[in-house]
């Protein structure tokens, strides 16, 4: 396109299509400098979360934690194993090759927190891991191109 013209999402598209057809390939820009740096700091208070205030309770069989964790019926092996996995998964989210795989692990935690809350605990903190599980979603989408980097890492190795 020329210096005069601009360009229509029409037209970013159609071109794209073209090089695809053609054979090309199309580069996919990553995050700006920006996003990277604030997803970055998305993922420190993540990890600071999740290690801190979630799973060290758990880890330290705080009364908090074992009450909760006793309604659910489960007994105290699932409370640690929930807060090794919290622990670990804070861990991963601060590094990068694991970050985007950490938040999408962590997103199934969240999922199983919700359902937990539901129905065992009526729904009383129930939005809490609806929350973390927005954020992680973003911390995952961001961070996506560190999951084919990991298998390929793990490719080159095995």
């Amino acid at each position: 396109m020329s210096a005069g013209t601009s360009a229509t999402p029409t037209s970013l598209a159609s071109a794209s299509a073209a090089s695809v057809a053609s054979g090309g390939t199309v580069a996919v820009a990553g995050p700006s400098r920006r996003t990277h740096l604030a997803v970055r700091t998305l993922q420190i208070v993540l990890a600071l979360f999740f290690a801190v205030a979630s799973a060290g309770p758990k880890l330290v069989a705080h009364s908090s934690a074992t009450e909760g964790f006793d309604r659910i019926g489960y007994g105290d092996w699932y409370m640690y194993l929930v807060g090794g996995l919290e622990l670990a998964g804070a861990v991963a989210l601060v590094i990068p090759i694991l970050s985007g795989v950490s938040a999408l692990a962590l997103m199934g935690l969240m999922i199983g927190a919700f359902v937990t809350q539901v129905t065992v605990f009526d729904g009383e903190n129930a939005l809490t891991p609806v929350i973390f599980f927005a954020l992680l979603a973003v911390v995952a989408v961001v961070r996506r191109r560190h999951n084919a980097e990991l298998v390929a890492f793990v490719r080159d190795r095995f």
